[in-house]
């Protein structure tokens, strides 16, 4: 008896898991995913280019403190859900719970094999340009879906909700706060090259999270091109 009671109830919390979660939704959520994992390997895992938000701050704690990020990760990210759930809701975290997990199946089937991009240390400026395009299309197509890819993606909207700020706005903040403070152990030319890659994704999550595709990329470009190009002026 008991035990049939608990089966009534996992298959109660697992239909109640997949309620609103169409199968073009979940396809935008996995194709985003794969977007921005590969970005994350072909491109800033190979290049060094080093993140703001919860990456970057893993590695600011990590480089003065000695703490293992396996340890910090799990820890700042809890952190930016704790809040998330407080101020977006629950549905927002079960979607959180599918895009992180296709984000971390996605960058394992990349690290399977070699990278398909060339290796683009030799040209940081390339690689901060093309790797904000990567993670600022896959991670807008998993926050326009309503969820996020990780701790970086919900602090950020946690902030836009409470202070009204345009998402862009929100992300950048984060990721100068931290990237001002790695300056205590980066070089400036290597945050010269973050602040790049992360303006451009900051700007690309905006744009791809409002844009109404209805319209065609033209109408799209008009109404959205001004948004896009406030973004050096967020702060």
């Amino acid at each position: 008896m008991i035990w049939k009671n608990g089966l009534i109830q996992a298959a109660y919390l697992w239909k109640k898991f997949w309620e609103g979660l169409t199968l073009k939704r979940i396809g935008l959520i996995m194709v985003g995913a794969a977007i921005t994992s590969f970005g994350l390997y072909n491109i800033h895992q190979q290049t060094s280019i080093t993140e703001g938000g919860v990456m970057g701050m893993m590695l600011l704690i990590n480089h003065w403190l000695g703490i293992s990020p396996s340890l910090i990760t799990p820890v700042l990210d809890l952190a930016c859900y704790g809040l998330a759930f407080r101020y977006l809701g629950g549905q927002f975290i079960k979607i959180s719970i599918l895009s992180t997990m296709g984000v971390s199946g996605f960058f394992s089937l990349w690290e399977r094999r070699p990278p398909v991009l060339p290796d683009l240390s030799a040209n940081p400026l390339l690689a901060a340009v093309l790797g904000g395009c990567f993670i600022g299309i896959g991670v807008g197509l998993i926050v326009r879906q309503g969820g996020s890819s990780g701790g970086d993606d919900a602090l950020a909207l946690v902030i836009q909700r409470i202070s009204g700020w345009r998402l862009s706005r929100a992300y950048l903040f984060t990721d100068l706060t931290v990237l001002v403070l790695s300056l205590s152990y980066i070089p400036v030319r290597k945050i010269v090259f973050s602040l790049i890659t992360v303006t451009i994704s900051s700007c690309l999550i905006d744009f791809v999270q409002k844009a109404d595709f209805r319209q065609g990329v033209g109408g799209m470009f008009l109404r959205r091109g001004k948004r896009c190009a406030d973004c050096a002026d967020a702060g």
